[in-house]
């Protein structure tokens, strides 16, 4: 049987107790419904996946003991920063997830004239929240070593100027395609659009911030078929399944 992964927020000892938070607690006995004796994967965001046990599963506490420290690999050489315009809430999370699981490091929810969604400012918080936790489950299952950073939603032409590093727009106008690059830097940022796609103004302003305007393809992708591909391709090309 797979042994279950779960983040946490604190620092892991070697041969300590640690006690879960809450929300990972109520995971363990209501979801997972572990129990004394059961073998954990514990990550922090340090590189380290902790080995542990349960000593301890009641209502009051979920109490584990770290046995052992282990280094992986499992993130990309690449870090993948990634502006995404928001687009309704089922396609918002699976592409999300998707991006996760293909090695994002950051996500930025882009406010956009075409988006869909139209988020008021005072849900913004409890939105990013949503989609901070659908992350954390990704990076839970899919063995990374750090829960990507979800930021709060952007208004576009504000996200588009202080970027460093190769930065890359989805355009399905463009003449380049990504094997037409080569970045140098192994820092890459991916702007791709909502599903009315980016305005004549909007694709100025990020041509004018440095991106290089790229197709995917021949066809129209859907928002969230364009975060598989563009990740997918990217990684093959410069970050994990490259040379």
């Amino acid at each position: 049987m797979r042994i279950s992964r779960i983040h946490v927020a604190s620092p892991l000892v070697l041969h300590e107790k640690f006690r879960l938070e809450e929300e990972a607690a109520h995971y363990v006995r209501s979801v997972l419904r572990l129990k004394v004796g059961a073998d954990v994967l514990l990550f922090n965001d340090d590189g380290y996946e902790f080995k542990a046990e349960f000593i301890e599963v009641t209502r009051k506490a979920v109490v584990v003991k770290i046995n052992e420290a282990v280094k992986r690999k499992t993130e990309s050489r690449l870090w993948i920063n990634y502006g995404l315009a928001i687009s309704r809430s089922d396609h918002m999370d699976f592409a999300i997830q998707k991006a996760v699981e293909l090695g994002v490091s950051e996500i930025t929810p882009l406010l956009t004239a075409r988006s869909v969604v139209r988020l008021k400012p005072e849900n913004r918080h409890k939105k990013c929240a949503h989609w901070q936790r659908i992350a954390q489950n990704a990076a839970e299952q899919s063995g990374r070593q750090f829960v990507p950073k979800i930021h709060l939603p952007t208004e576009l032409e504000a996200w588009v100027n202080p970027l460093e590093g190769f930065k890359i727009l989805l355009e399905p106008t463009a003449r380049q395609t990504l094997g037409d690059l080569s970045p140098e830097s192994q820092k890459v940022t991916v702007l791709s659009g909502p599903e009315g796609g980016f305005t004549a103004e909007e694709i100025k302003w990020a041509l004018a911030a440095g991106f290089v305007a790229v197709r995917l393809g021949p066809r129209i992708l859907r928002t969230e078929t364009a975060a598989l591909a563009v990740l997918t391709s990217v990684q093959l090309l410069w970050g994990d399944l490259s040379d």
